[in-house]
């Protein structure tokens, strides 16, 4: 009777152990681009944050780079002749108290200066309640090493207005 009861409990807890082991591994997957936490002044206000990751071609997205968020440098890998690098920047605008309608752009310095997508152009609105708009930019990084950056040119206006906001902001960007 006791072997029994022994054999059910290690049954029982080879079942538990797998059902956890199965929880825990699939809680830890990445299911996508990291998304910072807004950085407001202060709670309510606008705020713009950022996520940057490089790859190639088919998948720019693959290899994290850096966010806003962390203390992390900003280094891309630089393009060769034999293997061309992309780079996803992803910008995350952070609703508040009001409706936000942000306007400005975004110069992207470290792609190729033939790309047609080195600067976004921003125009939208998060309404309030929306926790997040976003805006994503995929170019060619550039084959010559050195510093680089992306500056913010925003306005972030409040609707009805009161609550205005320019964002000026350099991301340093070291590509080697």
């Amino acid at each position: 009777m006791e072997m029994s009861r022994w054999m059910a409990c290690l049954r029982w807890c080879s079942v538990w152990t797998i059902a956890t082991g199965i929880v825990l591994s699939a809680s830890s997957c990445s299911t996508g681009i990291p998304k910072p936490q807004p950085t407001p002044a202060a709670p309510g206000e606008p705020s713009v944050t950022w996520v940057v990751m490089s790859g190639d071609r088919e998948n720019p997205d693959r290899d994290f780079v850096c966010q806003s968020d962390s203390q992390i440098r900003c280094v891309v890998p630089m393009s060769r002749p034999d293997e061309q690098v992309f780079s996803d920047v992803h910008v995350y605008y952070h609703g508040g108290a009001t409706d936000l309608k942000y306007v400005g752009a975004i110069r992207v310095g470290f792609f190729r200066r033939s790309s047609d997508n080195e600067q976004i152009q921003t125009n939208l609105i998060v309404k309030k309640g929306e926790p997040i708009g976003n805006q994503s930019v995929v170019g060619i990084v550039t084959d010559v090493p050195g510093a680089y950056e992306i500056a913010f040119n925003l306005s972030a206006e409040s609707i009805p207005p009161g609550n205005n906001r320019q964002i000026r902001q350099r991301l340093p960007i070291i590509v080697k």
